[in-house]
């Protein structure tokens, strides 16, 4: 397992906030910078994520070939029925 060397970071939050991390490092046994650092990193690995699922979509989109809105729709309205459509496959080609 690799260690990370941590430095120093002060901000400022909210009060409320505050006490509510403070009760949950209490509730976890760990600190209230171990749960802050987490969701810093957790947050910022989501945003990374993001930025590079826009990236990928660009990209495709950039091939010309898409999902209609209706398909999507269709496979939306399907979520959490019996009858759950499976993520639709592109249907909509404007290059050759």
């Amino acid at each position: 397992m690799k260690t990370m060397t941590t430095v120093p970071f002060t901000f400022r939050m909210e009060k409320d906030l505050k006490e509510s991390l403070t009760i949950e490092a209490k509730e976890n046994k760990r600190s209230s910078s171990y749960l802050a650092s987490k969701a810093i990193k957790m947050m910022l690995d989501l945003r990374k994520e993001k930025k590079q699922a826009v990236l990928q979509a660009i990209k495709e989109a950039d091939k010309g070939i898409f999902i209609s809105q209706n398909a999507v729709h269709k496979w939306m309205d399907s979520w959490d029925t019996k009858n759950e459509l499976e993520k639709p496959k592109a249907d909509i080609f404007l290059k050759n």
